[in-house]
């Protein structure tokens, strides 16, 4: 139900025109309004097919209560975050990220770049269930010229170019052949140029949007085509974004996939060296691969672990004014630099790493870590907080742990944005993981009866 709404670990997601519908939307435009006072709001969106009409539609939602929207059009989601700092004002991306392109979701970012707080979610989740119910709260809508107005900025694209290649400070990646594979999504025009403008030979792949292929079968999360562009060409590296280009993994010439633990180390070893890291301290999630933690301690780099989700890596960098952190499935914040992961500016910087150690890329992964066997599988089910909750769920991962010990670990956590349980198994060989991965696959399947057995007799044997 629209009242019932909730924002998760990447504001709210659903199916376009069916969960998330425009006229949700709009009473999601209004509510944000109303929690977030602003005269102007920044909108930017990814390439799906319904990315025009709900990003209309946010737009009506916040002029209604009298808000100008700059609308930015297909741009990354890191550059309405950075827009949104440059200006000082509040901004919304329209993008589900890696989901299907049937999905879509809002985004909304604080004045200054930065995800919202908890807090000032549920507020908003409050006024929208007021809208969404017909209960007007709150001054009357404005009329005349108190109806805000709706414009774009064709220079948004080029000035976000401009200030990626800048933090270069003066250095080129000419000599360097690089392949992108845009996921057919937000970067498919600024990634490329981008590179160009540093100076890198660029060839692209997955850059042709028709707003039903982002990320089909290419992306971050299908590294395998762009590693096969990149063997034939004979290229010195590839990147692959996702669909809102917030993320990155990167592929060596030889074709190796290098993840976001494996960029982590590389720019914390960099950066350390170069007197840059501060603290000497670095913040990951709990999903980092046990391999990072070691590399990091023999480096003497400190880390801190948070929960899963980029709003909780910049929250415990802010924290103590530290300036590196990221996921594993390649959010990379550079907080100098940026409030949120951006797949652009980490191939930048990846590339210009390359270009300064002189080494080539394979070998720079090769020496940064060595992962401990990692297997992660999802497993859908209806309630995926009930599923983790589960008494008999619960003492199979106690079991599991304590027959890992010190060598391996478990993680078990519900998805943030899809009816999922994630599960995570890290043992001293793929063997012990997948057989671990599997038990405990079974126990989180076995809640699906629990769940269907606690459904009223009238829903389990409904035959509408």
């Amino acid at each position: 139900m629209p009242g019932q709404v909730r924002f998760g670990t990447d504001g709210i997601r659903g199916v376009a025109n069916a969960e998330l519908t425009p006229e949700l939307v709009l009473a999601l435009g209004r509510a944000a309004a109303r929690v977030l006072p602003a005269e102007t709001f920044v909108i930017g969106r990814d390439t799906r097919r319904s990315g025009t009409m709900l990003s209309s539609a946010l737009a009506s939602g916040l002029s209604s209560e009298g808000a100008d929207i700059i609308d930015i059009g297909v741009l990354p989601t890191p550059a309405v975050a950075w827009m949104s700092a440059k200006l000082g004002v509040p901004a919304a991306v329209v993008s589900a990220s890696h989901n299907p392109f049937g999905d879509n979701g809002v985004k909304l970012l604080a004045a200054g770049g930065i995800k919202l707080s908890q807090a000032t979610e549920r507020l908003i989740e409050e006024e929208l269930g007021a809208i969404v119910s017909g209960v007007e709260r709150g001054p009357l809508r404005p009329v005349g010229h108190g109806v805000g107005r709706v414009e774009g900025d064709p220079t948004a694209a080029d000035s976000y170019v401009e200030h990626l290649v800048g933090l270069l400070d003066g250095r080129r990646l000419d000599g360097l052949k690089v392949v992108l594979d845009g996921a057919n999504g937000a970067a498919c025009v600024v990634g490329p140029e981008a590179f160009r403008a540093a100076g890198a030979e660029v060839h692209v792949i997955a850059c042709e949007p028709d707003g039903a292929n982002i990320n089909d079968g290419c992306g971050s999360t299908h590294p395998e085509s762009l590693a096969a562009e990149v063997v034939s060409l004979g290229a010195d590296m590839g990147l692959a974004f996702d669909g809102d280009a917030d993320r990155l993994v990167a592929v060596d010439h030889l074709g190796g996939v290098a993840t976001g633990d494996e960029l982590l180390v590389m720019f914390a070893s960099d950066m350390a060296e170069r007197g840059r890291l501060a603290g000497r301290t670095i913040v990951v999630t709990v999903m980092s691969n046990l391999g990072l933690h070691i590399a990091m301690q023999e480096r003497s780099i400190a880390v801190r672990e948070t929960a899963v989700g980029d709003r909780n890596v910049l929250e415990a960098l802010d924290a103590d004014g530290l300036a590196l952190g990221g996921e594993q499935s390649g959010h990379i914040i550079f907080r100098e630099h940026a409030t949120t992961g951006d797949g652009v500016l980490t191939g930048l910087f990846l590339a210009d790493l390359v270009r300064r150690s002189g080494k080539p890329l394979h070998d720079l992964v090769a020496g940064s870590m060595s992962r401990v066997p990692q297997q992660l599988v999802n497993v859908s089910v209806p309630d995926p907080e009930l599923a983790v909750g589960d008494p008999g769920v619960q003492s199979e991962v106690a079991a599991i742990s304590q027959d890992l010990g010190d060598r391996g670990r478990v993680l078990l956590r519900a998805s943030g944005t899809e009816p999922l349980v994630r599960v995570m198994v890290e043992a001293q060989d793929h063997e012990v993981a997948d057989a671990y991965i599997e038990r405990l696959r079974g126990a989180v399947l076995a809640t699906l009866e629990h769940h269907v057995a606690a459904q009223p007799e009238s829903a389990t044997n409904s035959t509408s």
